[in-house]
């Protein structure tokens, strides 16, 4: 293994290459993830083109060394661990804009490029790129709805490009879709072309609290069938309202500590202020009390990012020596009250710090809670928590993660959910794109 890092390290130069404990460190291990492994790798490559990653495969080929994907570093499930050792690839340093087709609404990035940082450099032509992952799904799709093709280095350091720029093509299998869910498993991307929108002209954000958390998802759920144009509906408990206010407000704003739902309207001036009326009396017949809507920009941000910052806040007031075990679920939209509502006195009644957050416009829901994992007795109890969590979900015909991924930590649940025939048809894909199981092995199931 290390002949090969030599190799790498000789072909793109000592810069590109770092064996620093502390870098390892960071590409190894997640403060929000509980799925660890004791494994490393041994070092941390950053390639700056799909030539230099093509260069790495083929070298990590001819010496059988694991390659893991690292990108945002994000990770909840374990998902770019290393529990067979090997290198890390960092994509950080791609953070180029390759081509922007402004008359064909699309861009060509490397996999590096953040998203708010494209927006902010496209924004004078009038488009953008409207994923704030994940809150605004239920307008604009997941993000692979806004992937028109990827250019893929394979295993063996082979490059392919899934397909061509059109926005429509039904030329041969859909290997964009393919590549884009793998989790790093049968390949690695270098480039993404991705769909664009026109900037809509107003947009706004409102806030209102309700008595429980399950009126709080009905009323989301009866904002959904209604002929409202609404862009997110995000649902933070009142433990989480409570988490942001401690950790200085949003804006130097305080919150009452009640479930909260915020919603984000796009469109005209004109269709935001009718929704945001038909959104304020549908919250009033459900419960909810202290509506409020932005009039500026600031204000805006100041609303949203209390759900942005939501997570940080509770990782800042983690107490030493423990760990937040957070997990999301998905489940049809009618069932968005009941699983809510039955996970939060689950986790409860563990007698420890719980939250829950939810993308309740599209089904989509997050469940963390701090536990000591040097206590045996609080990791079994949060253990059996997620468990009839993501139990109950797939009994409601859901899925065991909306967004996190499988990684490490959902390989069973993935199991219960599709059952070993679907699991055997991955594996052979796998198989046939990487027989020696070098891409991000040990992630979503087993050789």
């Amino acid at each position: 293994m290390l002949k090969g890092v030599q190799e790498i390290t000789n072909a793109l130069g000592a810069d590109a290459v770092t064996t620093d404990d502390d870098d390892i460190d960071v590409h190894s291990y997640s403060e929000v993830s509980t799925s660890h492994c004791a494994a490393k790798p041994v070092a941390v490559v950053m390639p700056k083109s799909t030539e230099e990653v093509a260069l790495i495969a083929r070298i990590c080929s001819r010496y059988k060394i694991p390659m893991v994907p690292f990108a945002g570093g994000s990770s909840v499930e374990g998902n770019f661990t290393a529990p067979y050792s090997g290198l890390s690839i960092d994509f950080s340093q791609m953070n180029q804009i390759v081509a922007f087709h402004e008359e064909d609404m699309d861009v060509v990035v490397q996999p590096g490029v953040n998203w708010v940082d494209l927006n902010d450099s496209i924004k004078h032509s009038g488009l953008w790129l409207p994923m704030d992952p994940s809150p605004t799904v239920m307008r604009y799709g997941t993000m692979k709805d806004w992937v028109v093709n990827l250019t893929v280095v394979l295993a063996d350091g082979s490059i392919i490009k899934t397909r061509h720029r059109p926005r429509k093509s039904s030329a041969g299998y859909n290997l964009t879709g393919l590549f884009a869910g793998s989790e790093g498993t049968l390949g690695m991307i270098t480039e993404i072309a991705l769909k664009l929108a026109p900037i809509p002209e107003e947009r706004s954000v409102a806030v209102a609290t309700f008595p429980s958390v399950r009126d709080a998802v009905a009323c989301a759920s009866k904002v959904m069938r209604q002929s409202v144009q609404i862009a997110a509906v995000e649902l933070l408990d009142e433990v989480q309202m409570g988490v942001i206010n401690k950790n200085g407000g949003s804006g130097g704003r305080k919150w009452e500590e009640k479930p909260t739902l915020l919603f984000k309207f796009s469109g005209t001036t004109q269709s935001i202020a009718a929704d945001i009326a038909k959104v304020e009396r549908i919250s009033s017949q459900g419960g909810g009390s202290a509506f409020e809507f932005t009039k500026t920009e600031q204000d805006m941000h100041n609303f949203w990012s209390a759900r942005k910052e939501a997570v940080w806040a509770m990782c800042a007031q983690r107490p030493e020596g423990t760990q937040i075990w957070s997990t999301d679920v998905a489940v049809p939209l009618s069932r968005m009250p009941e699983i809510i509502d039955l996970s939060k006195k689950e986790s409860e009644a563990l007698g420890l710090f719980s939250s829950v957050l939810g993308h309740v416009g599209d089904g989509n829901f997050h469940q963390a809670v701090m536990y000591d994992p040097e206590s045996p007795t609080q990791t079994q109890a949060v253990q059996e928590c997620v468990r009839k969590m993501v139990h109950r979900a797939i009994e409601m015909e859901g899925t065991v993660s909306g967004e996190h991924g499988i990684g490490l930590g959902k390989k069973e649940c993935l199991i219960e959910e599709l059952g070993q025939h679907t699991i055997s048809v991955m594996r052979t894909l796998k198989r046939s794109l990487d027989p020696h199981f070098l891409m991000n092995p040990g992630k979503i199931f087993d050789p």
